[in-house]
């Protein structure tokens, strides 16, 4: 055994780490040929929402293990996949591939076994293949229609044999195929909401309208620029739950201005008797706004920016249709 080695030693070996396969990275990129962009139509006219075909990505050992993860971002990015393990697909899980599918296959040394068994099999089935390998002329690298050369790469293990950089190399290439087909499917915001609901992702996907709770016809109020403060503060206080602002629109119902609480404190501590006097007067006319099929997190953004609490929700016309307060925020936890 060695002796203790002391924190900036290993803080020294693991910049090292880092650094080689950093490198490694930036000199794959440099290689990658075009056989990444025929993978990516080969996946992008197989597979999707209106086609039959999937992606099974396939590997064993670290590979395997990468591959699930690549199966996993593929299908939360628009293409249908799944990860078959190639010794169960050679006792009966096969039948999990059909024709028209793509597979990926995953395999730096590219004279696996179970892979080159599988391979045949599937080619047989009239199956379009892929490989990420290290090179064309290795087993695997010959026999799919599409390969996609790593090269030699040093593993940044002190024996160079633990798969570490060439896990790295594939997982990057395998990356640059899922976003290259999330990219020419137009895969959008909306879409990767939809398939991510949950989590702190899924609450940074949600939409303004989600989370706004004072909506029109509900409990939103909202009063005519041409009303006094005292006629806004009554009809606010028989609205039941109130908010730290009044919505002001114009003689057409559109968004004419925003009254909080702070310009109303700020009036009375100006002037005493301005209770008779119109809102519309008082109102912060122009105020920052947002549509309901806004993110929410953009509402956030914006009430950070302009240092506001509350965002008047309007439709295309510039009708209130509701407000956001930063209590919704932080309810919805958009915002710890």
């Amino acid at each position: 055994m060695k002796p203790a080695a002391d924190s900036q030693e290993l803080l020294f070996d693991a910049q090292q780490v880092v650094r080689s396969e950093a490198d490694a990275l930036l000199q794959l990129g440099a290689r990658l040929d075009d056989a990444v962009p025929q993978a990516i139509e080969l996946i992008l006219t197989h597979t999707g929402p209106e086609l039959p075909g999937l992606l099974v990505v396939t590997g064993i050992g670290k590979s395997g293990l990468a591959g699930q993860r690549i199966s996993a971002s593929f299908a939360s990015t628009g293409t249908p996949s799944h990860f078959l393990h190639p010794v169960e697909a050679l006792h009966g899980d096969l039948g999990r591939v059909r024709r028209g599918d793509v597979m990926l296959m995953l395999s730096y040394g590219g004279e696996t076994e179970e892979l080159l068994r599988l391979t045949d099999s599937v080619k047989r089935s009239a199956v379009a293949t892929i490989a990420i390998t290290s090179s064309r002329k290795s087993s695997i690298g010959r026999l799919t229609d599409i390969t996609i050369e790593l090269g030699i790469v040093d593993e940044a293990c002190p024996l160079r044999l633990a798969p570490t950089t060439s896990i790295a190399c594939m997982n990057a290439v395998a990356d640059a195929l899922v976003l290259g087909v999330m990219a020419r499917r137009n895969f959008s915001a909306a879409d990767f909401a939809a398939f991510h609901p949950a989590g702190s992702l899924g609450r940074k996907l949600m939409r303004v309208s989600e989370v706004m709770s004072f909506r029109a016809g509900e409990n939103l109020v909202v009063v005519d620029d041409r009303q006094t403060l005292r006629e806004a503060l009554v009809t606010e206080h028989s609205a039941g739950r109130r908010a730290g602002a009044l919505i002001i629109v114009n003689a057409q119902g559109q968004l004419a201005g925003i009254l909080t609480d702070a310009d109303i404190r700020r009036r009375i501590a100006e002037q005493e008797t301005i209770l008779n006097v119109p809102v519309g007067t008082f109102m912060t006319r122009n105020p920052k706004c947002i549509q309901p099929d806004r993110l929410a997190s953009e509402a956030l953004e914006l009430m950070n920016r302009h240092r506001i609490d509350e965002l008047p929700v309007v439709d295309p016309s510039a009708r209130p249709v509701g407000m956001i307060d930063v209590q919704d925020l932080v309810s919805s936890r958009i915002v710890d």
